[in-house]
């Protein structure tokens, strides 16, 4: 069975790339532009992973991250955190959220595809 996994990122060309190399490697993509539309669509998803953007506009990853986690639903989700801005401790926070995986940007296309495979 093919995995779906959810991108969220409001950056277009980011979320464009993102989707087209998961793709490209066999999965099934929901693309979510809007943060405020991530935990609805989730649900109505179900996904295998869903890759988060720390950095969304009028909401933050790492609370989407937490709610998540909290969510009976999606608890078990795994989350990989995807950001522009990795300052000292970034890396500790997000992952204490409750996200499994973290990379920073930019980012390459092999430690990407390895990091979802690791999650999935």
């Amino acid at each position: 069975m093919t995995k779906r996994i959810m991108v969220v990122e409001d950056n277009d060309l980011n979320r464009k790339l993102f989707c087209d190399v998961l793709r490209a490697n066999g999965f099934d993509v929901e693309p979510v532009a809007d943060g405020n539309l991530v935990l609805d669509t989730a649900r109505a998803a179900m996904p295998d992973l869903i890759i988060m953007d720390i950095q969304l506009g009028g909401v933050s990853g790492v609370d989407l991250i937490e709610a998540a986690k909290r969510d009976r639903r999606l608890a078990g989700i795994p989350v990989l955190a995807v950001t522009a801005f990795a300052a000292k401790g970034d890396e500790e926070r997000i992952r204490a959220a409750g996200a499994e995986g973290y990379l920073s940007k930019p980012v390459s296309i092999g430690p990407f595809m390895s990091a979802v495979n690791a999650l999935v």
